[in-house]
């Protein structure tokens, strides 16, 4: 494969141990639950691509964005309780942004078409709180505060009629940022 071709896929590798010892697992695509390669993932390196690392199998639990780069303890860097479980590669996105944020769970309540990054519903909307959406372009991180700080969500392509379907019970998300090809 081409190194343009590496690029556009992503690639990480996780290590048992912090600061990158102990076994290791390389991966190019999403990987639902690592326990069959690794005991425990604690340190990764991210050589491509970006990537949503979680911290329960099956891509649910706390989530964290990683972009190139080293991440030598996951645990103290992320705060995570638990080491890596799972992972999923987000493809590169060129081309517009676009998704319908709701107040409420099932496209309730009023509505905000956005096209760029929000760090305050609350300011910019006169929103509290962001209990659904549709993305219909491009791939979003959802942040729990303004600013883009706290927990994290990953939303691709698709419709959210509620986040507790995906392991984000009682979650209110206030800012929302996209994610960039500069991964």
């Amino acid at each position: 494969m081409s190194n343009t071709g590496m690029n556009m896929r992503g690639k990480i590798t996780f290590y048992e141990e912090k600061n990158f010892q102990g076994r290791s697992y390389e991966c190019m695509n999403d990987c639902s639950d690592m326990s069959s390669s690794l005991s425990r993932s604690q340190s990764c390196r991210v050589e491509s691509g970006c990537f949503m690392v979680y911290d329960r199998s099956n891509y649910m639990g706390n989530q964290y964005f990683m972009k190139r780069g080293e991440y030598s303890d996951c645990m103290s860097m992320m705060g995570m309780r638990d080491c890596i479980k799972s992972c999923r590669m987000i493809p590169m996105h060129r081309g517009q942004f676009r998704m319908k944020i709701y107040e409420k769970e099932n496209f309730g309540g009023q509505s905000h078409e956005m096209m760029e990054d929000c760090d305050n519903v609350m300011d910019r909307y006169r929103m509290n709180e962001c209990q659904s959406c549709n993305v219909m372009d491009g791939h979003w991180l959802m942040y729990e505060q303004p600013q883009f700080r706290g927990k994290m969500m990953y939303m691709r392509p698709g419709e959210y009629r509620n986040f507790r379907d995906m392991g984000m019970s009682g979650q209110r998300f206030m800012s929302m940022r996209r994610i960039t090809d500069s991964c």
